[in-house]
């Protein structure tokens, strides 16, 4: 049976295609003149929003040839379907991570209908789009004019048909790399939770329209930072101007404000924090509040950084006046700046307060010795001396006071600095380790860096995205990171099969590698092997830190997850006219518990990482009180009727519509079950 039949019939029916624009119906019901000819008039959507409209001015933004084309990419079906690989798998009954094999387009689309909004944390490192001609864009979005035609660009005329071919299709291209971009980060952002992050790493090459294009899909309110990361010191001989030693990360939420709320919770100081390095006992000192450490951030004294007195605000120009025995502590600031002279004076109420044991703390700049502001503002003083974080020092200068275990990140993350080797050749190193060969894989990143990432997602059970997985690093990462605090996060990797040439010097290893395993010669064999090499090793630490004496049963941790499911990206079933001119369906070979996990997958209502529990072989599975049916003519009239009335009792009941047919079984349970394509 087709799609069609079934609706034909009320039936109601569960499909990937199902991705009915939410705002586009909420402007139709509620705002009809904005629609026009099924297209949006941005005139009238200004006139109702109260906007001014100038045709003449030209709104600012990020434009690139090929952007409605890309948009059309994100909105058009994936025409592919998950095919279970039991043999590349891992603890497949009890692993609770996946990995995708194939173009993550298909399979951002595909965990879309379940994992919509449920995504904490996504990490991407995707292609740079260098200068280097030996470096190949794997990952040819189909461009063609009936490919154009299809996303509904059927208009276009032949010289901007051309300019959308030649972007697409030459390489380092700026308009091809956007257009290859956008859709995918529209779907990351759809799949991100109200207070989940994104991690992009970036070089120069596309870092200025890779941040405008974040502008663009994640609103330029919600971009939380972007770190230099050193993971060269020594520098590249890329560039014949200077060694670059740093790459970059950019940093979104999909809600900054889920992100500020985040921080209000006990016990979280910083978004940008990391665990500080093991200090000195002696660099540590102790007040009534505990424990604490000077900061290097000196808040007021003498100075050579802060900014003249005479060229700032007058309310930014004050002194500070401290007192503190056994009973209280006081602070007071004093507008005491002499605008006139430049210069500090001693007020009447400044007198006073020395007099009752005050001590007088001035900022002065010591190249010039007159007058500057101190770092911050009054209020965030007022808040900072309520937190018991300002140090109050003899010398006449106040620091901050840094207590308890994470420090905030700095915009420069620095190698070594927090105790993170970031180095790429550290990690290239590590990776010849685990496989016991050289340039298995070059130019992974550090699993320090990306455990420092996805250690700022608070939540320790949540679920973390890499969508152009390479080496595995992520998944990796996050399973030290369980094992390190006995977090449960779970990895979703997706890796395009993408061919490890035998015949390029760089890649030679990976395909002598793969060749002596017996593994498919492509870079995601090179990822699973990693991961399960990465994930032995990490079980067999825990296991020795675990045995160790004097460790008491309630600090002992859970063992972490270290299998995944993997899936291969296969054709999904479609119809197609035979040589009679019939509509036939053109079935692929995916196998029976496969067919079930793509249901479970378009579906979106069970957790895919779940085993479905099997009820007739080849035929009926379940998961909780939700039965999932496929082959469904290969079973008797009483037991398909028997597992429907089951089913929908307290669950609900979900057909394989490619399986199924109108029989009068189906027919009389058509409010009880719902038809999956």
């Amino acid at each position: 049976m087709n799609k069609e039949e079934f609706i034909q019939e009320g039936f109601t029916v569960v499909a990937t295609d199902n991705n009915e624009n939410k705002l586009l119906r909420f402007l139709k019901e509620n705002y009809p003149s904005i629609i026009k000819d099924n297209e949006i008039d941005i005139n009238e959507l200004k006139t109702i929003a109260g906007l001014p409209i100038d045709e003449k001015v030209n709104g600012y933004g990020l434009s690139f040839v090929g952007r409605n084309f890309a948009r059309g990419k994100y909105a058009q079906k994936t025409t592919k379907e998950l095919k279970l690989n039991t043999q590349l798998s891992k603890n497949i009954d009890t692993t609770q991570n996946l990995l995708l094999k194939g173009d993550n387009l298909d399979s951002l689309k595909i965990l879309k209908n379940h994992y919509t909004g449920k995504i904490k944390c996504i990490y991407i490192d995707p292609p740079y789009n260098t200068d280097n001609p030996k470096d190949v864009f794997v990952y040819p979005d189909k461009f063609d004019k009936e490919e154009a035609e299809v996303l509904g660009l059927a208009n276009l005329s032949d010289a901007d048909f051309a300019r959308l071919e030649f972007s697409f299709k030459s390489k380092k291209s700026h308009n091809g790399w956007l257009s290859f971009m956008y859709p995918r980060l529209l779907l990351a952002r759809d799949l991100l939770s109200d207070d989940g992050v994104i991690f992009i790493s970036i070089d120069d090459n596309e870092q200025a329209n890779l941040k405008l294009l974040c502008d663009d899909v994640f609103g330029e309110e919600n971009f939380i930072a972007q770190l230099a990361v050193e993971n060269n010191p020594k520098g590249r001989k890329n560039n014949i101007f200077i060694a670059e030693s740093y790459e970059y990360c950019i940093m979104y939420a999909k809600n900054v404000n889920a992100i500020y709320a985040g921080l209000a919770q006990p016990g979280k100081k910083y978004f940008l924090g990391i665990n500080k390095p093991q200090l000195n006992t002696g660099s540590q000192q102790c007040d009534k509040y505990g424990a604490f450490q000077q900061s290097k951030r000196q808040v007021s004294g003498r100075n050579k950084s802060n900014p003249l007195c005479k060229d700032s605000k007058n309310e930014r120009c004050f002194t500070i006046y401290h007192f503190e025995d056994n009973e209280k502590e006081d602070m007071i600031l004093l507008n005491e700046y002499d605008c006139v002279n430049d210069r500090w004076i001693l007020s009447k109420e400044g007198k006073e307060l020395e007099s009752k044991g005050y001590v007088r703390y001035e900022c002065i700049n010591n190249q010039t010795n007159k007058p500057s502001i101190p770092l911050y503002t009054k209020d965030t003083l007022e808040e900072m001396f309520k937190n018991h974080t300002l140090y109050f020092k003899t010398d006449g200068t106040i620091y901050e006071k840094e207590r308890g275990d994470s420090q905030q990140l700095t915009s420069f993350l620095a190698n070594k600095r927090f105790g993170l080797d970031l180095m790429t050749e550290s990690a290239t190193a590590k990776m010849e380790d685990l496989f016991g060969i050289k340039n298995v894989f070059q130019n992974s990143k550090a699993v320090d860096y990306i455990k420092a990432l996805i250690s700022q997602i608070p939540a320790a059970n949540c679920t973390v995205l890499d969508f152009f997985a390479g080496s595995g690093t992520t998944g990796h990462a996050v399973m030290k990171l369980n094992a390190e605090d006995g977090g449960e996060r779970k990895f979703i990797l997706c890796q395009i099969d993408e061919p490890i040439k035998k015949d390029k010097p760089a890649s030679r290893p990976a395909y002598e590698f793969c060749k002596d395993n017996n593994l498919p010669t492509v870079i995601s064999s090179i990822t699973i092997e990693r991961l399960k090499r990465a994930g032995e090793k990490i079980v067999k630490e825990f296991k020795a830190e675990a045995s160790k004496p004097g460790l008491f049963e309630e600090n002992k941790k859970q063992a972490p997850d270290i299998g995944f499911k993997v899936f291969d990206s296969v054709e999904a079933p479609k119809l197609e006219l035979d040589e009679s001119g019939q509509i036939s369906i053109l079935f692929n070979d995916n196998d029976t518990l496969s067919r079930i996990y793509n249901m479970i997958f378009t579906v979106g209502l069970d957790e895919p990482t779940q085993v479905p529990e099997e009820v007739v072989k080849d035929c009926i599975y379940k998961i909780g009180n939700h039965y999932y049916i496929t082959n469904s003519e290969k079973i008797s009239k009483d037991v398909f009727a028997d597992a429907i009335k089951k089913g929908s009792t307290g669950g609900k009941v979900f057909i394989d519509g490619w399986t199924a047919s109108l029989n009068g079984t189906l027919q009389n349970y058509k409010e009880d079950v719902k038809i999956v394509f």
